[in-house]
């Protein structure tokens, strides 16, 4: 059952949406500026998101095969996506979340191919539904910025 390209994707994947995560966390922590309270609560709410999203990576990985990457080195090693230490300005956030969410969605479709591909209907279905929420994502934050 194991697929190597499928789990090399769906591993740098994984990786990128640690890097999401990480980056989310240290946004919700650290913003300042006139939208505090709301940018504060929304990267909450995107890294509780991001933190599911991660479990159903992972054990999709583990569903065709794999072995899902788990260290902080291989994420850093793996991902498209890079740390954002010291942004805490409120639209610099926005604008990296932005851009990181628009990294994922540049990965899911390519991950929806090879899953199309490969007739792995599983990941199909799982990318899909990601793809929706990081389009919607990607609208609101873009939305904000303007």
């Amino acid at each position: 059952m194991e697929n190597n390209r499928l789990n090399t994707a769906l591993n740098t994947l994984l990786a990128n949406y640690q890097i999401y995560y990480q980056n989310l966390r240290g946004f919700h922590w650290n913003v300042t500026g006139i939208n505090f309270f709301g940018l504060h609560e929304k990267f909450e709410e995107l890294y509780l998101e991001a933190a599911e999203t991660i479990d159903e990576i992972a054990e999709r990985i583990l569903a065709v095969g794999g072995q899902p990457l788990h260290t902080f080195e291989d994420y850093l090693e793996t991902a498209s996506i890079t740390s954002a230490p010291n942004v805490i300005k409120g639209e610099k956030t926005v604008e990296m979340t932005l851009e990181n969410s628009k990294v994922l969605l540049k990965q899911l479709n390519e991950l929806l191919k090879l899953a199309s591909d490969e007739n792995n209907e599983g990941t199909v279905a799982m990318v899909s539904e990601l793809i929706s929420v990081t389009e919607k994502r990607i609208w609101m934050l873009a939305a904000f910025l303007r």
